[in-house]
């Protein structure tokens, strides 16, 4: 019997997915997945000034790295990527399905990406999750920004320690976060309810944020799908926020009460 198209196209997934290879470059980048249990390094590539940079990287990593002249330093980078005389081939990191990361402790906040497809941006609301504490970020697996060198570079370390979950339809899974009773809220400049009066009397609540690409924002799908839309409550007129700005206020704004996150 001939296997339905989307079971072979599954499939076909799992199986480039089970190839697909990262280079990690930059000295941060590079030390802080060496020192990281959960991903699996395949090739470190370094100059000998790298090399004794992250010695101790090196060491715990138990991994033996490839010593190279800086005017051969043939990895297959983007030209122009400032690699600092380190990078590393690896696998990416995964972190399980997404209730698995959307379960915390006390009342998770986690950011969702609606087309987000610039590593820049990705890596900075990576960094900004993890300082102001959020479970995971969402994006999806086409249209947003995979797992990547410039990403991880941009995220500054945040990467190996912040999820990042990647799934097939974002719809689907708001809608499987607001069975776990999250509040689900999407940002749209042109709503008229504020984040702060959206969760007022329920930031004891998990609570997701969605956030659009610069220019087209939510999708009209998204926006149909999430339990609110609303905005940045801001002094006075202005333009528009880059995303990952938007992101780290939107996500201090949602806060959860302090006594729900000191138990």
């Amino acid at each position: 019997m001939k296997k339905p198209k989307w079971v072979v196209q599954k499939e076909q997934g799992k199986k480039a997915d089970g190839r697909e290879t990262v280079w990690l470059f930059g000295l941060h980048a590079v030390r802080d997945a060496l020192m990281n249990p959960k991903r699996e390094k395949l090739r470190l590539v370094v100059t000998l000034n790298a090399h004794n940079r992250l010695a101790d990287a090196i060491e715990t990593a138990k991994i033996t790295p490839e010593i190279t002249d800086p005017r051969k330093f043939e990895v297959p980078l983007d030209p122009g990527s400032v690699h600092q005389g380190a990078a590393m081939e690896v696998k990416p990191l995964n972190w399980g399905r997404l209730a698995e990361v959307c379960i915390g402790p006390f009342a998770p906040r986690v950011m969702m990406l609606d087309r987000v497809t610039d590593p820049h941006n990705v890596g900075a609301i990576l960094r900004s999750a993890e300082v102001l504490g959020a479970s995971a970020v969402i994006g999806t697996r086409h249209h947003s920004a995979p797992e990547t060198g410039s990403l991880a570079k941009s995220a500054s370390g945040a990467l190996e320690r912040q999820p990042y979950v990647r799934v097939r339809n974002l719809s689907d899974a708001i809608r499987e976060l607001q069975g776990m009773g999250y509040i689900v809220l999407g940002l749209d400049g042109e709503a008229t309810e504020t984040i702060e009066a959206a969760v007022e009397g329920r930031r004891d609540r998990p609570v997701a944020l969605v956030l659009g690409a610069e220019g087209p924002g939510l999708r009209e799908k998204t926006k149909e799908t999430v339990d609110a839309l609303v905005r940045i409550d801001a002094a006075g007129a202005f333009g528009s926020l880059n995303v990952s700005n938007a992101a780290a206020i939107a996500l201090y704004a949602s806060r959860a009460p302090k006594e729900s996150s000191q138990t």
